[in-house]
């Protein structure tokens, strides 16, 4: 019994070691990205080995933008879309939170997620599109330490420029020259509205912009003069 609990000790120290490791090692890559741009997310990695599976010399769309060269128009419609409230909470919407449990139990499956820009970074930079308490906790660790080290610039510049917008494109400047043959400089308040209201699900929309979603992007380009951005 003593020999059992010393292996147990030891394993759970291990353990233990392992889990400040990985965390001490994220810190380092969210503090090292305050200022270089990221050369590859792990929403990157997955997208690029499914696209190898089916073709192996396939490569992705992406190229890094500064937050001067995006169009204001797409910064709006961004937050508009997906994070109203991004300048004002501390990476966590609680209300938005609580209005998707809300909505999640009245339909009786996932249908909303109220995760914040900070939480869809943390998630695009480190983690996967699985769901699961763990993916969900491993997120709001990440989203504390991008918080507490970014400001609210760096934030929306880095999310704008990683998040998926489609098959194998990522960030607004692949998004711009994919669907408007533009830069993501110059795009449009309607350009700016389609291209947010995709961000839920990018890789259907790409194929598949039917009139429901046009009518959401009529209804964020309206409001979208309203949204504060840095």
């Amino acid at each position: 019994m003593h020999t059992l609990w010393r292996w147990t000790r030891r394993a759970l120290l291990a353990l233990v070691l392992v889990f400040v490791a990985w965390h001490v090692w994220l810190l380092g890559q969210v503090l090292w990205w305050k200022w270089v741009p990221p050369s590859e997310t792990s929403f990157m990695s997955l997208r690029l080995d499914e696209l190898n599976e089916k073709k192996p010399d396939a490569e992705l769309r992406y190229r890094w933008v500064p937050y001067e060269q995006i169009s204001l128009h797409l910064k709006r419609a961004v937050v508009a879309a997906e994070d109203d409230k991004f300048v004002d909470h501390e990476g966590f919407d609680w209300d938005g939170i609580q209005k998707a449990i809300e909505k999640n139990q009245k339909k009786g499956k996932a249908v909303a997620g109220g995760s914040t820009i900070s939480q869809q970074l943390a998630k695009n930079l480190f983690l996967s599109p699985s769901r699961s308490y763990f993916r969900k906790a491993e997120e709001a660790i990440i989203t504390v330490m991008i918080e507490a080290l970014w400001d609210k610039r760096r934030i929306l510049e880095v999310y704008l420029n990683v998040v998926e917008w489609g098959n194998g494109i990522f960030g607004c400047e692949a998004a711009a020259q994919r669907y408007y043959k533009t830069s993501a400089a110059r795009l449009s308040p309607p350009q700016a509205a389609r291209l947010a209201v995709m961000l839920p699900n990018p890789r259907k929309y790409e194929t598949t912009f039917g009139p429901r979603l046009a009518a959401h992007a009529a209804r964020i380009q309206g409001r979208m003069h309203h949204s504060e951005v840095p």
